[in-house]
């Protein structure tokens, strides 16, 4: 046996190990970054546990763990809500009660990882837990809003409205026969306003844009500062206030 031929067993285990070392790393700095997420702060959790059910007409329901339903009394409409990427749908849930005290059962889905993107059709099943409810709004904030925009081109018919909070569609919508409202904060320095000015061509021409004065990213959530953002001059409860204000003039013009 040659030289050469001994040595190549030994130059393929080499390269074995370091095609195995690089997975590994690879591995591990996927799983870091996607469990590197944005938590829900206490005044969130504390909506989750539902203390005050009692008090203001609504019920926090799991749904098998697929989701969070905020049930009123006596729902007027239904709003299903997909959330910004890396962050926890429970953040969401000051905002999810503010459209609930107003009448609209809410419903925020979750995704694998906290990414929209891995479950883009999130949406599906949601209407069929609720018979009752006959009339339906979707919004998502930042890439929830992309994906839900996404569920929207291929569900029109089961939406008479989208918010979009923060966020703007890469999909089409321009056809779509609903109402279409986009909250973004004055302070967001986190969404690409080029983009937002662009994605107006995919909406419907009588889609509106809404600035919420002092608002910024985060502020639709109950999370903390985002990467990047500005700093708001209202507080959180006051921007999902007005942004609750607006999904309820949404859901009474669909």
């Amino acid at each position: 046996m040659s030289e050469s031929t001994k040595k190549a067993p030994k130059r393929a285990r080499i390269v074995l190990g370091i095609i195995i070392a690089i997975l590994a790393v690879l591995a591990i700095a996927a799983f870091c970054w996607v469990n590197n997420y944005y938590h829900a702060d206490e005044a969130a959790l504390a909506v989750i546990a539902d203390e005050n059910g009692a008090a203001d007409g609504v019920v926090v329901e799991d749904l098998d763990g697929e989701a969070i339903a905020f049930v009123p009394d006596h729902p007027v409409a239904g709003l299903v809500f997909y959330p910004g990427g890396k962050v926890q749908p429970e953040a969401y849930a000051p905002l999810m009660q503010e459209c609930a005290e107003r009448g609209i059962l809410c419903v925020i889905v979750k995704f694998p990882f906290n990414l929209a993107f891995f479950n883009m059709s999130a949406a599906d099943g949601v209407k069929e837990r609720f018979p009752d409810v006959k009339e339906w709004v979707i919004a998502g904030h930042s890439l929830g809003g992309v994906a839900a925009c996404n569920y929207v081109s291929k569900h029109a018919s089961d939406f008479e409205g989208v918010a979009l909070l923060a966020s703007y569609p890469v999909d089409d919508l321009s056809s779509y026969g609903g109402s279409v409202i986009t909250l973004v904060g004055s302070e967001d320095h986190v969404i690409n306003r080029t983009k937002l000015e662009d994605a107006a061509a995919l909406l419907p021409d009588d889609a509106e844009l809404m600035a919420i004065e002092g608002g910024n990213h985060a502020g639709f959530g109950n999370y903390g500062k985002q990467d990047g953002d500005g700093a708001a001059t209202i507080s959180s409860e006051q921007q999902q206030k007005e942004t609750a204000d607006a999904i309820e003039a949404l859901v009474k013009a669909a």
